[in-house]
């Protein structure tokens, strides 16, 4: 479920002349049935709601005097979000005539034409309110305050995100609503301009157009009403962006060192600029650096499945589990899915999933101890250098599938090897090392696209690659002169030993064919050492020992490195 909760305004939307008819009432309720939260939004002060409204304890929060006052039905609190209006200005507004004049907590209410006189008394005293219109009522309210701003406050209190809410309307006053929701209806008498503002139109009017959207959002949920806001792009295809939405499973696979992670950095940037909120699950500790994000364990410490669930409490925070500490990773993943699983059926949250190095916390060998997650396997992004040893019940639920490096088209192969399905059409027409996307569907292309990049300079996968174990195809070889040799280095801190300790034969053959730059660039994909290291391959005049200092130099610089006990 990922629409959990409809905020409405209430004249003109849910009532007509005041009145809310039986059938809205219904339908109301059986959207509660659902397990969805009920907002109601409005204009009026509480007193005079409460008296044309007693069904009002239907709702989970009200928000009235149009963002400026907080109810809860339960409790009967009243939170004030806004300071009360300025005894002088009302004086001042009646000193001009103004005589049909209502004041609430914060809200000074009149009718048209009586807003050339609230202005001028707002800028004879020199006061921070603003004008806001409903349809021929004229509200004064402090500066910024607003209907979006109420339900942010609601939202805040229950732990909603104003992304899985839908919003419904029909006069000036609910512009700020539409917009700030995950998807904004208009019924059919709304004015012009909201209609505009709206994601669609509905057929029906107030109560008839609002039964319409419930029996919508609970037949169809998240697809009656796609939108941009929830769209993730992942590259630039040739007609145009690729894009991933909350249904979607994307699988990013390929051999290790391709850029795999660097990928999933740029689109937690894309989930952090629309407001998703995220959870990386990170196996090696490649991004405990992520920007905007709060990391919870390390390679010395464990997390632990409270600390993770209290910072996903709050919708504005995404967490990078660290699980570099953990020896037995699939069962802590196992044991905090129940959880995430739970926060999600409630609240929608956290809306992505990102899984790295999904063959160890999801190996094909556990898939009966698997992560207790719906039906509905959905919003999550797998990583991995083998599709085929991830469970077969996360693979089942892929949509997309991204692939990278030398053998991306191995990797779209091996996929839809492991869920019994033929490999797409064409793709033996692609070349090596390009970025291959496909949709997971009956006759659906692949097309090669350019990745989304991120802007963040992270130490993406240091200590993977300072210390860690590249696989064998990301390793770098000291063969020396017609193979004579076979050294392997696994890992940045291992190639620097080997370099310092081999013959200059061994050395200089690597240096002059290029090879320490081909391998930073194509394995550990860190293109400025490349570019860097291939400045010293060129430079004739450095001896053996000259050009092996210059190298480790540049190295450390960027990694950091276990002491070398020579210093």
């Amino acid at each position: 479920m990922y629409f959990m909760a409809l905020a409405t305004d209430y004249d003109g939307t849910l009532a007509e002349d005041g009145i809310v008819r039986p059938e809205t009432l219904e339908a109301l309720k059986s959207l509660k049935e659902t397990g969805r939260k009920l907002l109601l939004v409005t204009g009026r002060e509480l007193p005079d709601l409460k008296r044309v409204f007693p069904e009002i304890d239907l709702f989970d929060k009200v928000v009235v005097e149009n963002g400026a006052l907080l109810y809860s039905p339960d409790s009967g609190e009243e939170t004030p979000i806004a300071p009360a209006p300025p005894p002088e200005f009302v004086e001042r507004l009646r000193q001009k005539g103004v005589d049909d004049i209502s004041v609430g907590r914060s809200i000074v209410a009149t009718w048209e034409p009586y807003q050339t006189a609230a202005l001028e008394a707002i800028n004879e005293l020199g006061l921070e309110l603003e004008i806001i219109f409903n349809k021929g009522a004229v509200m004064i309210l402090p500066t910024g305050v607003n209907k979006a701003t109420g339900l942010k406050a609601a939202l805040k209190e229950m732990q909603l995100s104003f992304l899985n809410v839908v919003a419904v309307g029909d006069a000036e006053n609910d512009h700020a609503l539409l917009r700030m929701c995950g998807c904004g209806a208009a019924v059919a008498n709304a004015l012009p301009a909201l209609k505009d503002t709206a994601d669609f139109v509905l057929e029906g009017a107030r109560g008839e157009g609002v039964e319409q959207l419930i029996a919508a959002i609970v037949e169809r949920d998240y697809a009656f009403c796609t939108n941009q806001r929830h769209q993730v792009p992942v590259g630039e295809g040739e007609n145009g962006p690729v894009e991933i939405g909350p249904p979607d499973v994307l699988l990013i696979a390929g051999s290790s060192s391709v850029g795999k992670s660097t990928l999933a950095t740029a689109l937690s940037e894309r989930l952090r600029e629309r407001r998703f909120q995220f959870c990386v699950f990170d196996p090696a500790g490649d991004y405990e650096d992520l920007e905007g994000v709060v990391t919870v364990g390390s390679g010395s410490t464990t997390p632990t499945e409270s600390q993770v669930l209290e910072i996903l409490a709050n919708p504005d925070d995404n967490v990078v589990v660290n699980a570099l500490g953990f020896e037995e990773r699939p069962s802590f993943f196992a044991k905090l899915m129940p959880g995430l699983s739970a926060l999600r059926a409630r609240t929608g949250r956290p809306h992505w999933l990102i899984i790295d190095e999904a063959h160890h916390l999801m190996p094909a060998a556990r898939d009966g101890a698997l992560l207790e997650l719906s039906d509905d396997i959905s919003g999550m992004i797998i990583i991995t250098d083998h599709p085929d040893a991830v469970s077969p019940k996360a693979l089942a639920a892929v949509t997309a599938v991204v692939a990278l490096g030398p053998k991306a088209r191995e990797a779209v192969e091996t996929f839809c090897g492991a869920v019994g399905e033929a490999s797409p059409a064409g793709l033996e027409e692609f070349q090596e090392s390009e970025v291959l996307f496909w949709r997971r569907a009956p006759g659906a292309p692949v097309q090669r696209i350019r990745a989304e990049k991120p802007k963040q300079v992270l130490r993406r996968q240091t200590r993977k690659h300072a210390e860690g174990h590249l696989g064998e195809e990301a390793s770098f070889y000291f063969r020396g002169p017609e193979n004579r040799m076979n050294l392997r280095a696994h890992n940045m801190t291992i190639f620097l030993q080997i370099g310092e300790g081999i013959d200059e034969e061994t050395w200089e053959h690597h240096l002059r064919a290029g090879d320490y730059s081909k391998w930073f660039g194509e394995r550990i994909g860190d293109q400025d050492l490349a570019q860097e290291v291939a400045r010293i391959e060129e430079d004739r005049s450095l001896s053996p020992a000259a050009s092996r200092k210059r190298l480790a130099e540049a190295v450390r610089r960027r990694y950091t490195l276990p002491a070398s006990g020579k210093d």
